[in-house]
């Protein structure tokens, strides 16, 4: 059996791993266009801030390591067809420019996604980047140390952690977006807002309902960046305006959502049945709406290739769906979330309740108790529990974990209320803070209790 792989980072190298030691008798090869495989893209902030000094730390596998599993490893190879009726791929050689023919009888689609580039007068100008994978972390990097101005575009993961890891190195940040606030994507605006006044306070410049019309350039390099109504002088911009799945190769020849993300069933088989897919160029299964939706995360991506690699020869292990579980430490601020917020199930016209509990994380007798924000939606017919956000100078973040289960289960928040978790003085109170939203959300609907007689 001939499988080839398209695409090595966290879904291929994990799909790759698990089907070496599944198939042993397969032959297995990989292209991938890169010289290295497996880049943890979400540590590249840390990277460029020098949180992380050894790059390799950054790498959970290598090329030479999986050939050691007996895979064929193409590394700068870039595939430039895919003919699904006759299973043949057509490849270059990025080196020698060399032509490569292959064929397959399974195919793992693990190609990932790439950054997003608006088509903005002079964005070719110098010294305007992306930021996704090792290399470009590199460039970021060097180009850093010669810029003083530097300008983020783009408010979401990637873009706050690089403001900060800009503003500790003594830069001074504009950040741009074109919503209103930031993390728009993640939370909610009564926890933005903490993370924007902090910015204010460090001196990072926010321009937020703003659009880049142009940027502007000295001998080639870029010099101001232009807004719908502002313009900033710069020396260096990033740009971190969202993904797209590198999808390209399959467009028409297997079911899409609008966006190009390649929709599976819950065993990661494609509209094909000899086609799989994982990661960053799929849409997961949603749990709490039961649909499709385009998440690209590191965690979904080494799931999603583990089962695709389980799953290539009969149907074994589903796929339990996602919530979109992340979390973020920024500055002095660790926050997380989960499923929908009030903002994104507005988006998609689904009618949510919220309730929201300040508290402190530990009993106040003790040397510090810090407070914590947690915000809880619901589905106000069901009860349901559909998404969760917290923030604290403590590090809660944990709970939002537990939270995720609690969607995947269909638990309510009257179950919440008083589901069992343990109380230690040095880590929280005698009701959990999660427990006090539940019992906060039986408040606001109180039932009626039968008489005493």
């Amino acid at each position: 059996m001939k499988i080839a792989v398209i695409g090595s980072t966290h879904a291929g190298t994990a799909a790759v791993t698990n089907m070496a030691k599944l198939y042993p008798e397969a032959d297995i090869t990989v292209y991938e266009r890169n010289d290295n495989v497996s880049f943890l893209s979400c540590g590249l902030a840390l990277y460029v801030g020098g949180v992380v000094e050894d790059p390799q730390g950054l790498f959970y596998s290598s090329p030479e390591e999986l050939q050691n599993l007996g895979v064929t490893m193409k590394m700068q190879h870039d595939v430039e067809q895919i003919d699904t009726v006759r299973r043949t791929i057509e490849a270059t050689n990025l080196v020698t420019g060399e032509k490569v023919y292959d064929t397959y009888d399974k195919l793992v689609m693990t190609t990932g996604s790439w950054p997003v580039t608006p088509p903005i007068e002079g964005i070719g100008l110098d010294n305007i980047l992306l930021a996704k994978n090792y290399h470009q972390a590199n460039t970021i990097i060097e180009r850093a140390k010669d810029a003083q101005k530097v300008t983020v575009v783009g408010a979401g993961y990637i873009g706050v952690e690089l403001v900060e890891a800009f503003e500790k190195a003594g830069k001074d940040v504009t950040l741009i977006d074109g919503a209103d606030r930031i993390l728009n994507k993640y939370l909610d605006e009564e926890f933005t807002t903490m993370v924007e006044d902090d910015f204010k306070s460090r001196g990072i410049e926010l321009a937020l309902n703003e659009t880049v019309q142009r940027f502007e350039g000295t001998n080639g390099s870029v010099s101001t960046v232009t807004t719908n109504k502002e313009t900033y002088e710069t020396d260096l911009v990033i740009l971190c305006v969202g993904f797209r799945p590198n999808t390209d190769l399959l467009k028409g020849k297997i079911e899409m959502l609008s966006n190009g993300a390649i929709k599976v069933n819950e065993y990661m088989q494609t509209s094909d049945p000899d086609i799989f897919a994982a990661g960053d160029c799929c849409a997961v299964p949603y749990n709490p709406t039961g649909g499709h939706l385009y998440i690209p995360l590191a965690t979904n991506a080494v799931r999603m290739g583990t089962l695709a690699a389980r799953n290539l020869m009969e149907p074994t292990m589903k796929h339990v769906g996602t919530q979109g579980t992340s979390g973020l430490h920024i500055f002095d601020l660790n926050m997380a979330s989960t499923g929908l917020t009030e903002t994104s199930a507005q988006l998609l016209d689904i009618h949510v309740k919220s309730i929201t509990i300040e508290d402190t994380h530990r009993p106040g007798f003790m040397p510090t108790a810090e407070k914590v924000m947690l915000k809880v939606t619901i589905n106000p017919d069901t009860r349901r529990i559909l998404g969760a956000q917290v923030i604290s100078k403590a590090d809660v973040t944990q709970s939002i974990n537990t939270m995720s289960v609690c969607i995947q289960t269909g638990m309510t928040i009257d179950e919440l209320a008083y589901t069992d978790f343990f109380f230690q003085p040095h880590f929280n109170q005698p009701w959990n803070f999660l427990n006090k939203a539940g019992l906060e959300a039986q408040s606001q609907e109180p039932k009626q209790l039968p008489e005493l007689v």
